[in-house]
């Protein structure tokens, strides 16, 4: 072992003295580092902006075309229907008629437990499943999503909504306020898609996503004990200390054990018939159809047993008929305004983040380009329309979207389907509602949330990445112990400090040579790489800005002092050169400039000259504009780092 480690580091020597040598028996040609010629500030200022909120250049298809096919090319942005309406056809037709037909056998038991999550009365919930899927079919880009009330937001915006108004107390200002909530919300994604600012919700970071999510789904398994085990007096928290205080309260006098059969047998029907879906794929129409199998024989049980009077508690009845208007009941005014917009704003971003997140998911599974700021305009839209019909926010639902999926939709006329379906139980079957237990609406919102606890998720962040893993925790922990709101707090706040974190403390590295070759890489990456005698290479990852260019200064000197001090332990040369590679640096601001000269100045003192390697176009320009490379010399600027290596080599005595 000993005598394996004394070859490698001969061999490491010889290395070294071979590539002296021939740095000293060679006249190198130095290729010089570009300038780029100067742009105006118009097009820069132009270049900048497109960059930014246009990435995707959507107005590429409008060019050289008649006035006349930019109308129509106009109109299919706006609806794309009109663009894949086109080729439709008899077989794509099938595939959504079968797919709508059964989300809708889905989504009509789920809207009306989700209502009651929202403190709303289950035609509400229902009301969301008819207008904004037809809404989104015209404007969406998406073939795959299944629009409707969600049980994330369905929980964000009840427990928003009941911090400012009680919905038992005062129940037409809570619904007026919930039209409120989702007008604003329909406001904040239209908005954010009009200004194409879709970028911003990338801030919610996967990580604080996927603990948010998980924290919600187990809050509202919690929810759902008051109606799975009959009790009538619960808790209004949602934290779990409260919710299960409440629970064990109430185990002596108010517990229904008919209540509790009901719920605990079609919990069991439900879950089965999820574990049948995922062995079988061919079978995911098993539990799509499940939860209405479970409402309609539930409902006969308790009909035919009269067991409402027995204590199991009902639906009740459901109003019949279409989505009434409900603009007038919006507040454009008054103290409640504000409290609209507030709530509007949270739920639209994160009913926002999640329909995204599942379209960009199943586009990806379909292989075609979904338009982010479309859909963001798009559920907006529907979000505005409905609002003024009586509904409350709706999205993308994940699990609806899956079966969507799975059950062979085409386009988003699975979407039409549905809702068509919804509006003839509107209109026609609302009354069989009434004798539908509680508890097997619970039974199913259980089945439904219990998919969002994504565990496995959690485990491949906690391996990846164990700050990512603290946002994560941190999310589903605040859910879970605190309340709704206090959890996507930490999930934005701990996002946010992971950003700062990155832009404040950019990661640095020393470079070494990779034997026989010209290549420079991180010498912790690769132990074998050689140092070269009397140089220090450094690479700086990230761009210099005012809110690091101090660190990254400091950061330099402290590699330069801690190799000082290992070569000089070693008895190895004195550092005469410290060349910092600049190809990860993207930008430079004036105060990362400062920095440099700062640095600069501070290596003079310990006589090492400052040598840049590759800067990009943006910051020799900058450079250039400053001044810089006279303080320092044209010749000490390099376009790699090996050019810059064997110039420094030439430079040095012939003893290093």
């Amino acid at each position: 072992m000993a005598n394996s480690n004394a070859d490698a580091e001969e061999k490491k020597e010889i290395d070294i003295r071979s590539f002296s040598s021939s740095q000293h028996n060679q006249t190198p040609y130095i290729h010089k580092v570009g300038v780029p010629p100067k742009e105006g500030i118009f097009k820069e200022f132009k270049t900048t902006v497109k960059e930014t909120f246009f990435a995707d250049d959507p107005l590429r298809s409008f060019k050289d075309q008649p006035r006349s096919r930019k109308l129509v090319l106009g109109l299919q942005a706006i609806f794309p229907i009109l663009d894949w309406g086109r080729s439709y056809n008899l077989r794509k037709f099938r595939g959504d008629l079968i797919s709508g037909l059964t989300i809708a056998s889905l989504c009509i038991p789920q809207d009306i437990g989700y209502s009651k999550l929202a403190n709303l009365a289950p035609q509400y919930g229902l009301y969301s499943s008819f207008v904004p899927p037809l809404v989104y079919a015209f404007m969406g880009s998406s073939r795959d999503i299944a629009i409707g009330p969600v049980a994330v937001v369905s929980l964000l915006l009840g427990t928003l909504l009941r911090n400012e108004i009680d919905p038992s107390k005062h129940p037409d200002e809570y619904l007026r306020l919930a039209f409120t909530a989702t007008f604003f919300a329909g406001i904040t994604q239209a908005t954010l898609g009009i200004l194409r600012l879709g970028f911003l919700i990338d801030f919610l970071s996967h990580a604080a996503v996927v603990g948010f999510m998980g924290g919600a789904a187990i809050t509202i398994a919690l929810q759902q004990l008051k109606g799975f085990l009959g009790i009538k007096k619960f808790t209004k928290k949602t934290d779990i200390i409260s919710v299960m205080k409440s629970v064990f309260h109430s185990v002596e006098h108010e517990w229904n054990w008919q209540t509790i059969l009901i719920g605990a047998t079609f919990l069991t029907f439900l879950l089965f018939a999820k574990y049948i879906g995922k062995k079988n794929k061919k079978l995911f129409w098993v539990p799509a159809i499940a939860p209405l199998i479970s409402v309609i024989l539930s409902t006969f049980f308790v009909y035919i047993t009269h067991a409402d009077k027995r204590g199991v508690a009902i639906v009740g009845p459901i109003e019949e008929g279409i989505n009434p208007p409900s603009v007038d009941k919006i507040y454009f005014s008054g103290d409640h305004l504000i409290k609209g917009i507030r709530t509007g704003i949270v739920a639209g971003v994160i009913a926002l983040t999640e329909a995204v997140a599942i379209g960009r998911t199943f586009a990806s599974m379909k292989d075609y380009q979904l338009d982010g700021n479309k859909e963001m305009m798009a559920l907006g839209t529907m979000n505005i329309v409905g609002s003024m019909t009586s509904c409350y926010v709706a999205t993308g639902s994940f699990s609806r979207s899956a079966v969507n999926y799975m059950a062979g939709c085409q386009t988003a006329f699975s979407n039409i389907v549905m809702a068509l379906v919804v509006f003839l139980t509107l209109e026609l079957i609302t009354p069989l509602f009434k004798f539908t237990p509680n508890a097997i609406l619970a039974a199913i919102i259980i089945s439904a949330v219990l998919g969002l606890i994504d565990y496995e998720a959690a485990i491949l962040i906690w391996k990846i990445d164990k700050f990512d893993f603290v946002a994560c925790i941190g999310a589903f922990f605040g859910v879970v112990f605190a309340s709704v709101e206090i959890g996507l707090l930490i999930a934005v706040t701990i996002s946010f400090a992971k950003i700062l974190l990155q832009v404040t403390r950019p990661r640095t590295a020393t470079l070494g040579r990779i034997p026989r070759t010209n290549v420079y890489r991180n010498t912790q990456q690769y132990p074998e790489a050689t140092k070269v005698p009397g140089v220090l290479i450094v690479r700086v990852d990230s761009a210099i800005y005012f809110s690091n260019s101090n660190y990254i200064k400091e950061r330099i000197l402290r590699w330069l002092t801690d190799e000082e001090e290992q070569r000089k332990a070693a008895s190895d040369p004195k550092i005469q050169f410290l060349i910092v590679e600049m190809s990860p640096v993207t930008d430079i601001d004036t105060s990362g400039i400062h920095a440099l000269e700062e640095l600069h100045r501070s290596l003079q003192k310990r006589n090492v000259q400052l040598v840049l390697s590759n800067p990009g176009r943006v910051v020799i320009d900058k450079l250039h504009a400053s001044k810089f490379p006279d303080q320092i010399g044209e010749d000490k600027i390099f376009l790699t780092v090996a050019d810059a290596v064997l110039t420094c080599s030439l430079k040095l005595p012939e003893e290093v």
